[in-house]
């Protein structure tokens, strides 16, 4: 058994052992263990607390997937609602699709019941009102937001803006593998932005046979190459996880132009080993990980790779 999640992950990280060293199956263990970041208002990328809009609207995806069955579920641009990670179960399990977006999305979650929820708090309130005090001037304010916000959300790709996602990937006693995945996206990013998290392939990807991979940071990079269905593809094809890893990251490599920025891959095989790289980042990445036996997850530094 193992549970590899991210720096983000903190909050449910030992929750989620527990569950798997109880012989839980790993899609309950991780679902457990998201909606507990999600609660958290100490983390600021995820669920309730999570960063605006350009508009000043917390808009939240998540994503699950069981690698037994090879079926997902996903939401995205979810307003309103404080488990966007149970939600996007319930479109695996209730219904013929696996990504369900915006007034949609909502929708469903209304018909099934899901947990309301005001998820723009005061401290991301006040953060986006601020911008907008400094940023938008004149007659730009006299007719927002019509025609000023490609600009505003271009100006962002040149700061160092809050962003953020929790991932989740186990393997359960039974020899199940799954992911899980939720986060609120970037600070000020355009109305309806979709990032990795919510793009089964992209963001996250699990397979019972060969193993499990997900991706934090810009997600656009994993999107374009496809990077966390990659790095369990070239598991299947005889790669260690360590060598996966590796050909997923040269992948990045022929990437021109578009944002690029930092990502982190975190990846597990079947036999429990694992890699964590943080691809244009350094030692203070960090992961959480647990293996069977071992009383805690425990918190340690990502390796480290540049483009």
């Amino acid at each position: 058994m193992i549970l590899v999640t991210n720096n983000e992950g903190y909050p449910g990280a030992d929750t989620t052992a527990r569950l798997l060293a109880e012989g839980r199956a790993a899609l309950d263990a991780i679902e457990a263990g998201v909606r507990l970041v999600e609660a958290d208002e100490r983390v600021r990328t995820v669920g309730r607390g999570g960063w605006a809009n350009i508009l000043g609207e917390v808009e939240l995806d998540a994503a699950v997937m069981d690698g037994a069955s090879l079926r997902s579920g996903a939401v995205g641009a979810v307003r309103g609602f404080l488990h966007p990670v149970s939600i996007a179960r319930a479109v695996m399990e209730k219904l013929p699709h696996e990504l369900l977006v915006g007034p949609g999305a909502e929708m469903f979650a209304r018909e099934i019941g899901a947990e309301p929820a005001e998820t723009l708090l005061p401290h991301a309130r006040q953060a986006w009102e601020a911008w907008f005090a400094g940023a938008v001037k004149g007659a730009e304010r006299e007719r927002w937001p019509e025609g000023g916000l490609i600009g505003h959300v271009r100006a962002q790709v040149q700061t160092d803006r809050p962003a953020g996602t929790t991932v989740f990937i186990a393997r359960d006693r039974a020899g199940g593998i799954a992911s899980g995945a939720s986060t609120s996206g970037w600070q000020w990013k355009y109305p309806g932005r979709l990032g990795d998290t919510p793009i089964i392939g992209a963001g996250s990807y699990a397979d019972r046979r060969y193993g499990a991979a997900a991706c934090t940071g810009v997600g656009e990079m994993a999107i374009r190459c496809g990077t966390a269905r990659a790095v369990v593809l070239y598991m299947k094809q005889g790669a260690s996880v360590h060598e996966a890893v590796e050909e997923a990251v040269e992948d990045m490599r022929a990437m021109a132009g578009g944002l690029i920025g930092r990502i982190t891959i975190h990846a597990i095989d079947s036999r429990d080993n694992f890699r964590v790289v943080a691809v244009n980042g350094d030692a203070r990445n960090a992961y959480w990980l647990w293996q069977e036996a071992e009383p805690h997850a425990t918190r340690r530094s990502c390796e480290a790779i540049a483009l």
